[in-house]
C-alpha cells in the first residue's frame, strides 16, 4: 500500500524555508496508518507505506474493470470555511463508488490524492478517516494515495482532494442501459441534499462567511453549513441484492437529471418524470428563493432530490419500493416525441414554478 508524502531535499532546513516540512508529512503520514489499514480486504498485499499498492484480482469468472476517478469540487471551500474536514473523504468515495456502481460494478479499491498549501497532519488525518470510513462502508479497500505539500499552488489553508477507484463486474452482468425500453418504471433514490456538485453556484448565493454557516436555519433544522456539508450517499449497500433486475442506472451529478439520465437512454425513448412524486430537500428550496434561480436551471445544476435513478420493468418496480424504503418510483419511460430525452412535469413550461 503506498502513499508518497512530497518533500525530498537532503538539507530538511531549506525545503521547510522554501515551505515543505518533512517532519510534518512524517507526522501525517503515521496519524493515518491506521486509517488505512482499517479497510484492507483479504485481496489487498504487502502493507502501507510501500511505494506500490498491491490487490490480488480473484473470484470472478470473466471479470471486467470499471475505473473512474472524480474530485470533490468546491464543496472543499465550505469545508475550509466551517473548518470541518472528516467527511469530505466520505463524499469523493461515495461519488466515485456511485458512478462505477452504474455498470453493475463492485468496489475493489482506491486512491486518494490530497494536494495543500501547508501541511497540516491532524488535517490530513481528518480527511483519511473519512476517506477510511467511506471505504470501509462499502468494503472497498483504500491501497494508496498521495499527500503532496505545494505552497506554490495553493495558498494558505487552501487544499484539493480527488480519488480513483477500481471495481469489477462480470462481463454477463454489465449494465449498460440498452434494454430500456418503452414502459419500463424509472425509480428515484433520495439524495441527502447537494452531495458533491453545484457548490460553485451555492456559494455565489450563500457565500463562504463563517458566521453565515454556523447560522442555524429554521427551515433545515440546523446550520446552513451543515446542511451544505451532509455527505455524499453511496447506494452500493441498498442496490447490491437488486443488480439483477436493473436495467439502467444514472448516478445524478453536474447536469441533474436531464444531463445525467440521458447518457443511459437507447435511442427512441425519453424518460417523463412525474412531477411531485418526491419532494427535494429544503436546501434546494432555501437557495432557488434566495438566489432567484429558476427551475430549469436548478434541475440542470443540482440532483433536486434524487441522487440515484435506476430503470426497471415495471413489474420488479414493487420489488425497489419495498427492499428499498426510500425508493420511489418517479416516473417512466415513454417512446420519444420530439427532441427532449428527458421531460421532467413542466419546468419547461414553468421557468418559475416551485421546486418539489
Amino acid at each position: 500500500m503506498s502513499r508518497n508524502v512530497c518533500g525530498r531535499l537532503h538539507i530538511k532546513e531549506k525545503y521547510a524555508e522554501a515551505g515543505v516540512d518533512i517532519n510534518l508529512a512524517t507526522r501525517a503520514k503515521k496519524l493515518i496508518g491506521e486509517h488505512v489499514r482499517s479497510t484492507f480486504r483479504p485481496e489487498v498485499l504487502g502493507d502501507y507505506g510501500f511505494f506500490g499498492g498491491m490487490f490480488e484480482f480473484k473470484g470472478y469468472r470473466h471479470p471486467v474493470l470499471v475505473s473512474h476517478t472524480d474530485g470533490v469540487g468546491t464543496k472543499l471551500k465550505i469545508a475550509i470555511a466551517m473548518d470541518k474536514h472528516d467527511t469530505i473523504g466520505i463524499d469523493i468515495v461515495s461519488h466515485c463508488v456511485n458512478d462505477i456502481l452504474t455498470t453493475g460494478a463492485e468496489p475493489l479499491f482506491f486512491q486518494d490524492y490530497i494536494a495543500l498549501g501547508k501541511m497540516s497532519p491532524e488535517r490530513v488525518e481528518s480527511i483519511v478517516r473519512g476517506l477510511a470510513q467511506g471505504c470501509r462502508d462499502v468494503g472497498c479497500a483504500l491501497i494508496g494515495g498521495e499527500t503532496a505539500e505545494m505552497p506554490g499552488m495553493y495558498a494558505g489553508d487552501d487544499y484539493d482532494l480527488a480519488g480513483f477507484i477500481v471495481g469489477a463486474v462480470e462481463k454477463e452482468n454489465i449494465i449498460t442501459g440498452s434494454a430500456i425500453k418503452a414502459g419500463d418504471a424509472i425509480i428515484g433514490l433520495p439524495s441527502s441534499g447537494l452531495h458533491t456538485n453545484g457548490y460553485s453556484l451555492a456559494r455565489k448565493i450563500f457565500g463562504e462567511d463563517p458566521k453565515i454557516l454556523n447560522t442555524r436555519v429554521q427551515e433545515l433544522g440546523r446550520t446552513l453549513g451543515e446542511a451544505l456539508l451532509e455527505p455524499h450517499i453511496c447506494y452500493f449497500r441498498q442496490l447490491k441484492p437488486l443488480l439483477p433486475s436493473v436495467k439502467g442506472m444514472a448516478h445524478i451529478t453536474g447536469g441533474g437529471l436531464p444531463g445525467n439520465v440521458s447518457r443511459i437512454l437507447p435511442q427512441g425513448v425519453a424518460a417523463d418524470f412525474h412531477e411531485g412524486s418526491w419532494e427535494a430537500p429544503a436546501i434546494f428550496k432555501l437557495m432557488q428563493k434566495k438566489g432567484k434561480v429558476d427551475t430549469e436551471e436548478m434541475f440542470h445544476v443540482f440532483n433536486m432530490g434524487i441522487g440515484m435513478v435506476v430503470v426497471c420493468s415495471p413489474d420488479d418496480a414493487g420489488r425497489f419500493t419495498q427492499t428499498v424504503p426510500e425508493a420511489r418510483v418517479v416516473g417512466e419511460v415513454l417512446e420519444q416525441k420530439g427532441t427532449e430525452r428527458v421531460v421532467i412535469g413542466k419546468i419547461r413550461s414553468s421557468r418559475q414554478g416551485k421546486v418539489g
